[in-house]
C-alpha cells in the first residue's frame, strides 16, 4: 500500500486515491494476474481512497510501471500513461469489508530501502543467469567430448597409434631366431 500520493501502481480512475504496488513473482506477467489478486488490490485501493470509498461502481486502473508517465508539469500524485492501451480497468461495484479486513490483518509496515532491494534483486538475477550459462557451457563441453569420442571410434584413430605399435625393423631378436 502506498504511504502517500508519491507511490503508484493501482489507483481509482479519475479520483484522488491511494496507490497499490504489486510485486509479482518471477515469471508472472502483468496481464495474467489472477482475478482473486486483482480483486484484493482493487478493494484495497477503493478502501484507502477518500472519494472512492464513499462511491459505488468505480473503476480501478492498473498498468505496468514502465507505462507510467510523469512530467514536471504534473501535480504530486498525478500520473499519465505512455500507452493508453496498456491500461486495464477493474470494475468494483461496492466495498467488500470482508476482503479489506482480511488484508488489513496481514498488513506489515516497514521502511523499505528500494535501492538496496534493487541491488539484491539484480545480484540474485545475475547469479541465476551465471549459473544457467555455466550449466550450458558444461553441457556444450560434454556434447563436444561425446562427439569427439564418436568420431574417434568411427574413424579407428586408435588403431594406428605410434606409441602402441611395434615395428619389426627395430626387433633384432626376430632376425636372429629365424635361421
Amino acid at each position: 500500500m502506498g504511504k502517500d500520493k508519491f507511490e503508484k501502481r493501482f489507483h481509482v480512475d479519475n479520483l484522488s486515491s491511494a496507490h497499490v504496488y504489486l510485486r509479482m513473482p518471477d515469471g508472472m506477467k502483468w496481464d495474467s494476474i489472477p482475478d482473486a489478486l486483482l480483486t484484493d488490490c482493487a478493494q484495497l485501493v477503493k478502501a484507502n481512497s477518500i472519494e472512492g470509498n464513499k462511491k459505488d461502481n468505480i473503476n480501478v486502473v492498473y498498468t505496468p510501471w514502465s507505462n507510467l508517465k510523469k512530467t514536471k508539469g504534473m501535480e504530486v500524485g498525478q500520473v499519465g500513461f505512455h500507452k493508453e492501451g496498456l491500461r486495464k480497468k477493474i470494475f468494483v461495484e461496492k466495498r467488500s469489508n470482508e476482503i479489506v479486513n482480511r488484508l488489513n490483518k496481514t498488513k506489515i509496515e516497514r521502511e523499505v530501502d528500494f535501492s538496496q532491494e534493487k541491488i539484491n534483486r539484480d545480484r540474485t538475477k545475475r547469479k541465476e543467469r551465471q549459473e544457467r550459462e555455466r550449466k550450458q557451457r558444461q553441457e556444450a563441453v560434454q556434447k563436444q567430448r561425446e562427439k569427439e569420442e564418436r568420431e574417434r571410434q568411427l574413424h579407428y584413430e586408435d588403431v594406428f597409434e605410434n606409441a602402441v605399435m611395434k615395428s619389426n625393423y627395430d626387433n633384432q631378436n626376430l632376425e636372429d631366431d629365424f635361421m
